[in-house]
């Protein structure tokens, strides 16, 4: 037995598929140049047309956000200024396609991961994965295709790439296993979103499994077992069945209200990114939207979108939700999120920089065009606007008047806008939480963002392996945090709400509903299994429990008691 991190629950047992890249021995060879740049362009072509192929099925499965990584491939794969350079060595060495386009790869992926800008280094993975398989191209080797696959597997490898996930056929991919990863990382996200079994890093699982060999996958402790006994197939089989009952009995709620055992009322929303994503919202029973996350259509532009694109966007959302309330988050941009039309400054730590809210102030040009947008589509539902990233109250201030005025210059224009619109802010940062009593004078609504909140208050990134067991969303300093936050906002009489991935764990819901939280957003897939727990707890008893949790030390006693409480 291997023990990994379970990052998408549930149960799986079939057979080992190890996904290898074949063997690429590029060695320099004397060639013709001409005959080379014709094999370069034809092995491009090839590439390119492989990734748009990769892209048309992923689009089945996919939203437009998670698309977003081939366009990025495609880009990489038709760079000019990449291609002039393979081109360049080709002519300057007379050498083979190959090994130019080997070297020419590897000073790029050299370059990037060097970079101080985390956003940068990360495009440092699209270069490989996109000059893989151009050099399988040239040299006419066969890249593993997972869409081949016709029969029921568990997928072990060391990671998973974008193209890779998007191609895995739900029908035989029944989970997967791969050697490095942590709950956030892309794959673990994929694979929630899929509703794929995923344990990700499972040191050694690669070393030790084999083609074909029996596999028992059990997403739900993150353990992985290889050459079960029968005795083990038929214990995992039954848990298997338990597993996909409990999702199918879930289904009897989604219409039902998230209302606790004496009586409480809280609403179970969900994440959004793209209007796509509104069906899945609907589908699992979330009574509206908790987190917009308007980025993407950055994004996924080669442009700032204009006035009448986002309006668009926007207005779909509020009509899908059919009068349910949408919290729209302005735009968040920088840290590890860049765009290519827009150059960022450089900073030795860009996601305490220039980014978000601070960026929207700095170029009020930019976020007159979202708020304006959100303004006119505005009559189409229950529009709340939230601003990210507030650190200080003459922030929001600011940030509030400057709505105010272009919900002013729009109406002066004849433009129709709804006059009920919430103005209310994300709570990330631990001094905002900290002064929320103030903060609540001046806001409509708080929304805790756990997933930078507690970054910021561990000083840990939580995209690094090295410090991943800061990573403590049941801490009790973060727990007072976000009791100091919900406070301060009924202090006021102001609703608060989560969209942080805490709000979608079970044992967090019970410590949340004590502490008073009023919404819970949370990947779409969550909010069932969320008013499962909501509906058979009582919240007066879960005052008692939060309380409790406060006065404890560590994220272990807090996580150990709640367990104990749950599981009487």
């Amino acid at each position: 037995m291997l023990k990994g991190i379970a990052a998408s629950s549930g149960v799986a047992i079939a057979k080992v598929y190890k996904l290898e890249m074949p063997e690429m021995k590029i060695e320099k060879k004397t060639a013709n140049p001409e005959e080379e740049v014709a094999k370069l362009k034809a092995a491009v072509e090839k590439t390119v047309k492989d990734i748009e192929a990769i892209k048309e099925r992923a689009s089945q499965n996919l939203s437009a956000e998670e698309l977003a990584v081939f366009d990025a491939h495609l880009m990489v794969a038709q760079d000019p200024e990449f291609i002039g350079a393979v081109e360049g060595q080709i002519n300057s060495d007379n050498c083979n396609a190959e090994y130019a386009a080997d070297s020419v790869a590897n000073m790029y992926v050299s370059m990037f991961e060097a970079m101080e800008d985390a956003y940068m280094r990360e495009r440092a993975a699209d270069i490989k994965d996109v000059t893989v398989r151009l050099k399988a191209n040239l040299l006419g080797v066969e890249i593993p295709d997972l869409t081949a696959i016709n029969e029921e597997v568990v997928i072990v490898a060391y990671d998973l790439t974008p193209s890779d996930t998007a191609q895995l056929n739900k029908a035989y991919t029944k989970g997967f296993a791969t050697e490095i990863g942590g709950r956030t990382s892309h794959s673990a996200i994929m694979a929630r979103s899929l509703e794929i079994p995923a344990v990700v890093g499972c040191a050694g699982i690669l070393e030790t499994a084999k083609h074909g060999q029996e596999v028992i996958l059990d997403a739900i402790k993150g353990d992985v077992i290889l050459d079960p006994t029968a005795e083990q197939k038929v214990e995992y089989e039954a848990k298997r069945v338990a597993h996909e009952e409990e999702k199918e009995a879930l289904k009897v709620l989604v219409d039902k209200p998230s209302i606790s055992k004496d009586g409480h009322h809280v609403e179970l929303a969900g994440n959004i990114g793209t209007p796509k994503d509104v069906e899945g919202v609907l589908e699992n029973g979330g009574e509206g939207v908790g987190l917009y996350r308007t980025e993407f259509l950055y994004m996924n532009s080669q442009e700032f979108p204009t006035e009448d694109e986002q309006f668009i966007a926007y207005k779909m959302v509020l009509e899908g939700m059919k009068g349910k309330r949408v919290v729209v988050r302005t735009l968040d941009i920088g840290g590890d999120k860049k765009l290519p039309y827009f150059e960022f400054p450089e900073e030795m730590n860009p996601f305490l920089g220039y980014r978000a809210i601070r960026l929207c102030l700095d170029r009020k040009d930019i976020f007159r065009t979202q708020l304006r947008a959100l303004c006119r589509a505005s009559i189409y539902g229950r529009l709340c606007i939230m601003f990210p990233m507030i650190a200080t109250v003459n922030e929001f201030v600011e940030a509030k008047a400057f709505f105010e005025e272009c919900k002013a210059e729009l109406i002066a224009e004849g433009v129709e806008v709804s006059d009920n619109i919430e103005v209310g802010m994300m709570v990330e940062i631990p001094a905002a939480a900290v002064l929320a009593d103030q903060f609540a004078k001046h806001a409509d609504f708080f929304s805790i963002g756990t997933n930078d909140l507690i970054q910021y208050s561990m000083a840990a990134d939580r995209m690094s392996e090295k410090v991943s067991y800061l990573y403590q969303p049941y801490n009790p300093a973060i727990l007072r945090l976000i009791k100091m936050t919900i406070d301060g906002a009924h202090k006021e009489g102001k609703w608060a709400g989560m969209c942080g991935e805490m709000a979608g764990e079970p044992n967090a819901v019970a410590i949340l509903l004590g502490l008073g939280l009023d919404e819970f957003s949370m990947s779409a897939t969550s909010i069932l299994r969320a008013r499962k727990m909501v509906t058979s707890l009582d919240k007066k008893e879960m005052e008692a429990v939060a309380e409790k949790c406060l006065s404890f030390e560590t994220a272990a006693e807090v996580e150990a008691y709640v367990e104990s409480v749950i599981n009487k």
